[in-house]
């Protein structure tokens, strides 16, 4: 099937988009910029981290529209930093670079210019690994292609932006398998982040032996999900019982949950 999405406006006035494949938005409806800051820069401690005067890796499955690497870097840009960014992103089907110039988030980032720099990006988009600068200190490297051809060698990553498709309609980025890889291309302290609570997929992350917890979702959703390989980064949030969800995931528990 092409992809073909439609432009829709949420309710914090930013752009989404509405997949013909997926039959889902590719943000929350109530608020696209909202959401995106929400999940993957606040409630993960993603802020916090540009502002150190150390490297950051992150991961992204999903590129979507671009908007999460938009927002980073005119976080980056606001606050000055000097932080070295590696950012890897996932996308196995790519919009056009005419649609991703069509989106309105310039409306809705301090240096409006930034937003310039993303339908370049899916203009020079081949199959495989693409590499981009651009921003000094801010490495960009898009995946085109499924998830289970991506390997990030011999990096490691700080934080995860799980940002694919629901479970309900894109199940295969959710399984324990995908977790369990995950797990191997993340530091001890890392964090993954994704607006997603459902059971299932909060029980393949425990059945990958990622620590999992609960935050505070976005814009009427009560909750979303923070994980780390280890327990420390979670301290201050309510944690799952995830030998209880690991087990009911093995077992098959929640096959006809989505």
């Amino acid at each position: 099937m092409p992809n073909h999405p439609i432009i829709k406006e949420t309710n914090d006035g930013s752009h989404t988009l509405y997949s013909d494949r997926f039959r889902q938005h590719y943000h929350n409806p109530n608020g696209a910029v909202a959401e995106s800051k929400h999940v993957f820069f606040q409630r993960n401690g993603l802020m916090e981290a540009l502002v150190q005067p150390r490297s950051v890796n992150i991961l992204e499955i999903g590129f979507g529209t671009g908007l999460n690497l938009l927002l980073l870097m005119d976080e980056y840009s606001k606050n000055e930093a000097s932080t070295s960014i590696r950012y890897h992103s996932i996308e196995a089907f790519p919009i056009s670079p005419q649609k991703a110039a069509s989106l309105n988030y310039s409306e809705h980032l301090n240096n409006t210019e930034l937003a310039q720099k993303i339908p370049p990006l899916f203009e020079n988009l081949q199959k495989g690994l693409n590499r981009f600068n651009p921003l000094p200190n801010i490495e960009v490297a898009i995946f085109f292609g499924l998830f289970d051809d991506y390997s990030p060698d011999d990096l490691k990553f700080d934080f995860i932006f799980h940002d694919a498709f629901s479970p309900a309609v894109n199940p295969e980025l959710w399984t324990g398998k995908v977790f369990l890889k995950l797990h191997q291309w993340s530091k001890p302290t890392a964090k993954l982040a994704t607006y997603c609570a459902a059971s299932k997929a909060r029980g393949a992350m425990a059945w990958a032996d990622w620590k999992v917890a609960r935050a505070t979702g976005a814009l009427g959703k009560r909750e979303m999900t923070i994980a780390s390989p280890t327990q420390q980064p979670l301290k201050h949030l309510k944690r799952i019982n995830e030998e209880r969800l690991a087990r009911r995931y093995e077992e098959g528990d929640f096959d006809h949950d989505l």
